[in-house]
């Protein structure tokens, strides 16, 4: 074998290694997910559930199916929040160039810099003179606040790359700066909107700080604070715990998967000038 072919081979060891030793945690999880009560606290513990069981995946049926329907209500909500507000956003930044836009490019990356809790704190202070604790709406607008300054750099960068000719045709035909977006920047950004997407519907659903300051005891809570309340009650319980651990994932996992190629698209974009 060549010193090339040695080297390739080297790194693809390598690199599966470092796969495996990142990804253990979640074979674990789905290992553990699987084991019986009995064979918890069994040393060596089983590699594999030699014994396995789907009680716990029972239980997830039975008790989080509430709160996993209230994170997919709260992740579409702010994922239209998000992207209704910074489409049109990105798209004056990139292209109608406003007075003072530099200056708000900056404060778009300050806010990303800003910890969640203390968001947290103004958003309870807040909510607290509008009655908008406790409830999913008002969870929607935080976790967009998570999201907005991301999602706008995002499109700035993605629509800033659209030729001016095509929206000098538009404005040709009639179109003003809305038509012009909504009939020929929108469907062009398409890989913009996959990434804005997914980013602000994988921030929601995982979202805890928020969650656990705004609608902790509610009657709407989402699966993190589901997963949280469950093992504060149920700490023997490591199957069921696992498995509802498993089940919050599988969501954002088939998401990812699925829209992997428009979130490589999206992200890159206007990295390289022409």
């Amino acid at each position: 074998m060549s010193r090339t072919g040695r080297r390739t081979w080297g790194k693809t060891a390598i690199g599966l290694l470092l796969t495996g030793i990142m990804l253990f945690p979640v074979y674990w999880m789905l290992n553990v997910s699987f084991t019986r009560d009995q064979d918890m606290r069994k040393s060596p513990p089983d590699l594999f559930p030699v014994h396995g069981t789907l009680a716990g995946y029972r239980t997830v049926l039975d008790e989080q199916l509430p709160y996993l329907g209230t994170s997919l209500v709260i992740g579409l909500g702010t994922v239209v929040l998000t992207v209704a507000l910074s489409a049109p956003a990105g798209y004056a930044l990139a292209k109608l160039r406003p007075r003072g836009g530099g200056v708000l490019g900056f404060v778009l990356l300050a806010a990303q810099m800003i910890p969640g809790i203390i968001m947290a704190m103004g958003f309870y202070a807040i909510y607290l003179q509008l009655g908008l604790l406790q409830s999913v709406p008002g969870l929607i607008v935080a976790d967009s606040t998570l999201a907005v300054p991301f999602a706008v750099l995002i499109f700035t960068a993605f629509m800033s790359g659209i030729p001016g000719e095509l929206l000098q045709a538009a404005k040709t035909d009639g179109a003003g700066p809305l038509r012009t977006f909504w009939s020929v920047v929108l469907p062009m950004s398409r890989n913009a909107v996959v990434t804005v997407s997914l980013f602000a519907f994988l921030w929601s659903w995982s979202d805890f700080v928020f969650a656990s300051t705004l609608v902790n005891g509610g009657a709407h809570e989402p699966i993190t604070l589901g997963i949280y309340h469950y093992i504060g009650n149920n700490n023997q319980e490591w199957n069921a715990i696992m498995a509802t651990a498993v089940v919050a994932s599988l969501p954002a996992a088939v998401i990812l998967v699925l829209a992997q190629r428009y979130v490589a698209a999206g992200v890159t974009a206007g990295a390289v000038k022409d």
